[in-house]
């Protein structure tokens, strides 16, 4: 299968810049965080701790009806012992919605503001291979929440990922997807998120039908059992997936965000300033089929360094990290303005270190 792109002669290059004395501000990165489903009593993530770690995730999202019985029988539900209570420092929230459309935020939201109960996020599902059809559904909570300025919630995709029924076959495809939809988020003000999620498992009928009806036993089983998977970062073997290292290079946008302008809607990127390594970082990639050549400037460098390039290589079939994530020789670069020229293939993501 050939991966080649076809750039077309007369296509203008995008132009990039990269601003190095313009902080934005703390980047936060570490909130576009990760979640697994409750879908087995046995662990399903615990031998990698260490590659979980690595990605420098400030929350992970987990199911807990399969572990705190919360709905014993139908209509019956054990919240004794408040929550805030327990713990004065905990965040309440909800409603976890597989529909952002549901009427039930809108009523959730009425009824905080009426009876004064404490909301501190307000969290939503979304399976979708179109960022831009996930940033739309931040706008929209945005929307409801204006109408209730008094109570100021976080906003938070507690699960996203791409169209699970119908995912995109390009393997280049989903990491850049993650990069991009992560773009969104941050552009548009989404406070948290999770993608959905750390690692493929097998499931027990028997242990859905303690608490789901018999279709729906039948069809998590169906799903997680037959259907193939394109959910974990981790797949059913514990095999590492390419959006892995989509996540290990955004791990890396830690410190002050600088400011990244970009003439082209489908080339994006990060660019941050790390005061604890002493290091700047620049990511960029090219959301789209056709192939894209970039000017990117660099503008204001504090000083001279020593720039190490990588590429994200989703398609090799190898899993040993160097064939993921591969490296170019070091480049040294002058203080001041620099000019870099590339060509982004589609779906490519480009990394940059400065030291």
């Amino acid at each position: 299968m050939c991966f080649c792109g076809v750039l077309r002669a007369d296509a203008p290059p995008v132009q990039v810049r990269v601003v190095f004395n313009e902080e934005l501000g703390p980047m936060l990165m570490e909130r576009m965080a990760l979640g697994q489903g409750g879908l087995s009593e046995e662990p399903m993530f615990a031998d990698r701790l260490t590659e979980i770690r690595a990605l420098k995730p400030g929350i992970i999202r987990l199911f807990v009806q399969e572990y705190y019985n919360l709905l014993p029988e139908r209509g019956q539900y054990h919240f004794t012992a408040a929550i805030l209570r327990a713990d004065p420092d905990a965040r309440i929230g909800g409603p976890a919605l597989a529909s952002v459309q549901s009427p039930i935020l809108p009523a959730l939201l009425d009824a905080c503001a009426t009876k004064h109960i404490p909301l501190h996020f307000v969290s939503w599902h979304l399976y979708s291979s179109s960022p831009a059809a996930i940033r739309s559904t931040i706008d929209y909570v945005h929307g409801l929440l204006k109408k209730h300025p008094e109570l100021r919630p976080e906003t938070f995709i507690d699960e996203w990922n791409v169209d699970l029924f119908n995912p995109p076959p390009d393997r280049r495809y989903q990491p850049c997807y993650v990069a991009e939809t992560i773009w969104q988020m941050k552009d548009v003000g989404l406070d948290w998120s999770c993608y959905y999620h750390i690692r493929d498992c097998y499931v027990s009928y028997e242990t859905f039908s303690k608490y789901f009806s018999a279709n729906g036993s039948a069809f998590m089983t169906r799903w997680w059992n037959r259907q193939s998977q394109f959910d974990g970062l981790f797949d059913y073997q514990n095999q590492v997936r390419p959006a892995y290292f989509a996540f290990k290079l955004l791990s890396r946008m830690a410190g002050e965000r600088l400011r990244v302008r970009s003439t082209s809607d489908r080339v994006h990127g990060f660019a941050t300033h790390d005061l604890q390594l002493q290091m700047h970082n620049v990511m960029l990639w090219n959301f789209s089929r056709e192939p894209a050549h970039v000017d990117m400037s660099l503008e204001a460098l504090p000083k001279e360094m020593r720039a190490r390039h990588i590429t994200l290589d989703a398609a090799d079939p190898g899993v040993e990290e160097n064939q993921r994530l591969r490296p170019e020789p070091l480049q040294a670069l002058k203080a001041g303005d620099q000019k870099l020229s590339l060509k982004l293939e589609p779906w490519a993501i480009h990394y940059w270190s400065l030291e």
